[in-house]
């Protein structure tokens, strides 16, 4: 799988099955059918977002970097908020009918909280990167015709 990763095509998979996810959970369906599929497509997508931050902190020539990391955070955002409803007493795959959701959905939430931090880290901003001066105040005044 040495292949070059499209980030904005397999983020927007990723969402697809987001939404897929909340979707069902909207349904009026039996939720035991549906729980086991549910579990693995939740780790999956963790295993995949795991994957993409990881080749975008090992590549810093990405091109549209911050654009990246923006995507990577608003399917991180989504993936964050789908667990939530997930927890929530509410939800199809509540705690009281499947008790080991809970243990599922922190695992993934920290996963999740650890790679958002992991690329909060290495985002630097452009306008705060530091650019070097190729030519002095001095060079530039000389080079101009002006004295100072």
């Amino acid at each position: 799988m040495n292949k070059r990763i499209n980030f904005e095509d397999t983020l927007f998979i990723l969402n697809v099955r987001i939404r897929m996810i909340r979707d069902l959970m909207r349904l009026d369906t039996d939720s035991g059918l549906f729980y086991n599929q549910t579990m693995s497509d939740l780790e999956f997508i963790s295993a995949i977002l795991d994957m993409l931050t990881a080749r975008f902190l090992e590549n810093l020539k990405i091109l549209d970097r911050e654009v990246e990391a923006d995507n990577i955070f608003d399917a991180e955002w989504q993936f964050s908020q789908l667990l939530n409803e997930i927890s929530n007493n509410t939800s199809p795959f509540a705690p009281s009918l499947f008790p080991e959701t809970p243990i599922v959905v922190s695992k993934l939430k920290t996963d999740s909280v650890k790679r958002k931090k992991l690329i909060d880290d290495s985002y630097v901003p452009a306008e705060s990167i530091v650019t070097e001066q190729v030519v002095t105040n001095e060079e530039l005044n000389g080079l101009l015709g002006s004295s100072a």
